[in-house]
């Protein structure tokens, strides 16, 4: 038991000798315990201070200026969109915002952006029957309940937005115009499966599918 004692004073003695007391102060560098023979490369890498200067670039500045064509990732992360889905009294949205263009283009840049991210799992008819079921997906809501389809839009915008439940927010992947092109795309899909005859006002169309 003495031995053990003594082998312990020794540990202490010695690690206080090599590294000091926790607060004092060196006029040395510390002793460097993982030598960079020992660890090549790792410890110390080669790197550019801050504003520094390069001898490799010719404008002599380590800071490289943007690359061209490089893309803004700022409309992702503008706080103004993080409650666009919001009226003015904070109640969700109904509708779509007035500086948005609701035509046959903004549609179309929906059924794109919703065939990217949405159908793999609510389905290319936004029944909730996308391919991610086959593969153990829980059940995944159909845009067809009447829950979904009498939601204001800025509910819609606010989950796509945030996300909900099993859904990952989806606002680092869609830019906010995006998220209302998707939800226009959705407001088709709804109203395509509620059509009735009486939505057909083209007299040609009437004809040959026999309306009177």
């Amino acid at each position: 038991m003495r031995n053990v004692y003594l082998v312990t004073l020794f540990i202490v003695v010695l690690v206080v000798s090599l590294l000091g007391f926790r607060g004092t102060n060196f006029t040395k560098p510390p002793l460097d315990v993982f030598p960079e023979w020992a660890f090549p490369g790792m410890k110390y890498q080669p790197k550019y201070a801050y504003q520094g200067t390069s001898e490799f670039f010719a404008d002599g500045r380590a800071d490289r200026p943007i690359p061209a064509h490089t893309v803004s990732r700022e409309p992702l992360r503008n706080d103004d969109a993080r409650d666009a889905g919001r009226a003015s009294d904070g109640e969700f949205l109904r509708g779509f915002p007035a500086n948005l263009t609701l035509d046959e283009a903004f549609l179309s840049r929906g059924h794109q952006q919703y065939q990217i991210y949405c159908a793999p799992c609510h389905g290319a008819l936004g029944d909730g029957n996308g391919i991610t079921k086959q593969y153990g997906m829980g059940a995944t809501p159909s845009y067809h309940d009447d829950r979904l389809r009498n939601a204001p839009e800025g509910e819609l915008f606010n989950v796509i937005t945030h996300g909900k439940g099993n859904m990952l927010p989806y606002s680092d992947k869609l830019a906010p115009e995006d998220r209302w092109a998707v939800i226009l795309y959705v407001r088709a899909l709804q109203r395509a499966q509620m059509g009735t005859a009486a939505d057909v006002t083209d007299a040609a169309a009437r004809t040959s599918l026999g309306i009177q």
